[in-house]
């Protein structure tokens, strides 16, 4: 009887083990082209179920083979492609093992009536707090990302930033603050590919979850994919401006089931030119003309620096993602010469004495930041966000100069080393909540601690011997901690859109001078609302209108008190009691004619902080020193015009009137100092050829006379043209650009207020052309890092000028 219990036992168990492996199916093949040569790293999606849901999707070997498997008895849809070769789509009802013997992907033919165009044309979408520029699959994606970000309405890319109107942004990526300098920013966005990018997104009015640090924001979308496998590109740039400058690296890209990895290299090797010719009218104290000191200044600077970026993702399950996230840049090779010449003339333009003036300096840093980050999906859809962030930032100078004195004073040689340690410590929390289908809440907490370690050693040089100089001789110990919390609410509904914040930030700063004995202390709390509205009356005509109050904290360069000396006669200082700035923006827009904009803003600046050049008429000595003004306000009207009728073609256009007011109390007088400005902007953009693989794009900006720190700047006009090719099936590209075609951009500024009087030309080394190529192999689309973090403590690292 137990025998006979015991076989039927086995029986059911070997039907039931024979039932759940004849479930356990499995799809295979091999990829080859048309030589019958095997293609590795293709993509294989499988879709299931006449709807096409995706289910699945992997890579080709090596060999060109594949294997999908755990699959059951349903219809699927398979889909294998790779880059320049035709995709092929097959339908299969599955009912067993299936062997797909060969696949072949034949190439794609050259007559226009057999091409498949893809390309899509640019669009817009407006937002109360936000323009999102839609580019995903357009031409633009074949170029780099400066490219983009060149062509986006209401960005402005000038010499060395990145602005939207006159206002510094803020540059996130997947809703991540990119967390460099400003000069090693231009170079991340120059050498990085924009064939990932979506959108991106021009943020005036950033909700609450931002840092109140944020200010104006571009937040760079990146594309979405599901497929698996491995993808990577080499590029290389060569630019030709005064001297040769190189730029070359790699990127590669990994995703299966449980892991998302990204890695970036680049390396850059620049000369860089500048020309500046000064002209200081030193007064009596009448405030009559006394001395005239004309300046030639030449200024060179060489550079290596090598930048690794990590994005690393690990699914957990399917609601718990852990994410790891590193940026490094190391610069072993700095040198920074500049040679003055100065002539001194008299009252009568008399030439009474000169001078020469050698600063050479050699520079060496390293800026690492790590973020740990958390990710929880609940499943009433709302999630969970823990962000942990580390920097570690080291910056030395070794600098010597020698001042050939006019007359018979004697000569001035000395050395200054300086450095500079900085660790960064954040802890983030956030929590969204989505209340229905048309409304969302947020919440969040902050806290960071910031702590920097400087010092400054002044050796003059006597005689031969090195002579420490006491005066010029400091240690600064500066500690910031802020504690933050936010609240935002967004819904939308019918033609209606709405978002609301509050956030609340206390911030409590430190900063000790110890060979001056002197400390400087402040605690604040402050509130940072926001709310932005709009509406459609009709396809036709929408108003939106928005506020915000934000925060920009002063550098921690900018707070210590060090006195450098670029030579006997012109100073950085630094200010310890410099404040923050508080900004309040309004903005009213109408949109009509779906192609149309007209705005009106007023932006209020509570303490701008500006580094002013200041003369001194008793040492001719100038300080260029950071300073708040009393107040700053931008006010203005904009038209802007956006044509995008085609994959072809696109047009932006845009007209902005604007006026800017400065005023300051120096103890010795008030400065009040207004200026209305103009500025135009024409950025046309063209495809050409059968397949759209050869694209024009050009950008204009007029910058008429405006009011920059207590300076009128002259008229300016910015010009860049770029044209890029796709070759070898759109794997690579070759690019060819050319900037400031019409020698217009240099920089004509002059002083006059009080007893300052003085006049700069600065010919910045902006005048080149550029010549680019990028290779691009493996899988050509695969799924981004998306993460939301931030660290504006980090933007205010700031390397001595």
């Amino acid at each position: 009887m137990i025998t006979q219990l015991r076989s039927c036992l086995g029986i059911i168990v070997f039907a039931l083990s024979f039932n759940v492996f004849a479930q356990n199916f499995s799809i295979l093949g091999k990829v080859v082209d048309a030589e019958n040569q095997p293609i590795g790293l293709a993509n294989v999606i499988l879709l299931q179920g006449e709807e096409k849901q995706f289910l699945i999707g992997t890579s080709t070997d090596d060999n060109g083979y594949f294997n999908l498997v755990n699959l059951t008895e349903d219809t699927y849809y398979i889909k294998v492609s790779f880059i320049g070769l035709q995709e092929f789509e097959q339908k299969i009802i599955l009912t067993g093992n299936l062997d797909l013997k060969t696949i072949k992907l034949q190439e794609i033919p050259e007559s226009l009536d057999e091409v498949t165009i893809v390309a899509k044309k640019p669009t817009i979408t407006r937002k109360p707090d936000r323009l999102v520029f839609n580019i995903e699959n357009t031409a633009l994606v074949e170029g780099n990302t400066m490219g983009v970000l060149k062509s986006t309405p209401g960005i402005i890319v000038t010499d060395g930033s990145i602005n939207i109107k006159s206002a510094p942004a803020a540059i996130y990526i997947n809703n991540r603050r990119v967390q460099l300098t400003s000069e090693e920013l231009m170079q991340l966005l120059e050498s990085t590919p924009a064939n990932s990018i979506k959108s991106v997104e021009v943020i005036t009015n950033p909700p609450a979850s931002y840092d109140a640090d944020s200010g104006s924001v571009i937040n760079i979308i990146m594309s979405k994919n599901l497929v698996t496998g491995y993808r990577g590109s080499v590029f290389t740039n060569y630019t030709q401006g005064v001297f040769p400058q190189y730029n070359a690296g790699t990127s590669h890209f990994f995703k299966d089931d449980k892991i998302n990895l990204n890695l970036n290299y680049s390396y850059t090797n620049q000369k860089i030119n500048r020309d500046q010719n000064d002209s200081v009218n030193y007064l009596d104290v009448n405030n009559n003309l006394d001395e005239i000191w004309k300046s030639n200044v030449n200024r060179n600077t060489w550079s290596e620096t090598h930048n690794l970026n990590l994005n690393f993702d690990y699914f957990i399950d399917e609601r718990n993602t852990l994410s790891l996230t590193s940026t490094g840049l190391y610069t072993p090779y700095f040198k920074y010469r500049l040679k003055n010449t100065t002539d001194i003339f008299d009252t009568n333009n008399n030439f009474s004495s000169s001078f020469e003036a050698d600063n050479l300096s050699r520079d060496n840093k390293y800026n690492i930041g790590t973020d740990v980050i958390f990710k929880h999906d609940f499943k009433n859809e709302s999630s969970l966000v823990f962000n942990a962030h580390y920097t570690i930032y080291n910056y030395e100078r070794n600098q010597s100069v020698f001042q050939n004195e006019p007359m018979d004073i004697n000569d001035s040689e000395f050395r200054t080393i300086a450095n500079q340690d900085t660790q960064i410590i954040t802890g983030k929390l956030d929590y969204q909540l989505p209340i229905d289908e048309s409304s969302t809440f947020e919440t969040g907490l902050k806290f960071s601690n910031v702590n920097t370690e400087s010092d400054i050693t002044r050796l003059d040089v006597i005689n031969g011997a090195e002579i420490v100089n006491t005066n010029n001789t400091d240690s600064f110990n500066y500690d910031e901690n802020v504690f933050s919390a936010y609240v935002n609410y967004s819904k939308a509904w019918e033609d209606w859109d709405i978002n609301v914040g509050l956030r609340a930030e206390q911030t409590n700063i430190e900063g000790r001078s110890l060979s001056l004995s002197e400390t400087n202390t402040q605690d604040y709390l402050n509130w940072f609302p926001n709310v932005s509205i709009s509406h459609n009356f009709s396809d036709r005509i929408g108003v939106s209108g928005n506020y915000s109050r934000s925060i920009t904290r002063p550098s921690y360069t900018n707070l210590n008190p060090f006195t450098f000396f670029l030579n006997e006669n012109t100073l950085v200082l630094g200010n310890p009691n410099l404040l923050p700035t508080y900004t309040d923006n309004y903005k009213i827009s109408v949109d009509f004619l779906k192609n149309f904009t007209i705005s009106a803003y007023y932006t209020n600046y509570n303490g701008a902080i500006e580094e002013l050049p200041r003369q001194n008429n008793l040492t001719n000595v100038i300080a260029f020193t950071p300073t708040n003004l009393d107040k700053r306000v931008d006010y203005g009207f904009d038209l802007e015009f956006n044509y995008y009728p085609s994959n072809r073609f696109y047009l932006y256009a845009a007209s902005s009137t604007y006026n800017i007011s400065e005023e300051v109390n120096f103890g010795n007088g008030f400065v009040e100092l207004n200026q209305w400005s103009q500025l135009f902007i024409l950025s046309p953009g063209f495809s050409l050829l059968k397949d759209n693989s050869l694209n024009i794009n050009a950008t204009f900006y007029w910058l008429g006379r405006n009011l920059q720190s207590l300076q009128n700047v002259e008229d300016r006009l910015v010009s860049t043209i770029s044209v890029s090719k796709s070759l070898f099936k759109n794997r690579a590209i070759l690019s060819l650009s050319a900037d400031d075609i019409f020698n217009m951009q240099d920089y004509d500024i002059s002083i006059n207020y009080l007893n300052q009087s003085s006049h700069r030309l600065i010919d910045i080394d902006n005048r080149f052309i550029k010549l680019g190529f990028r290779y691009n192999f493996g899988n050509t689309k695969l799924s981004t890092n998306e993460r939301t973090t931030s660290a504006e403590e980090r933007d205010r690292l700031k390397d001595l000028d």
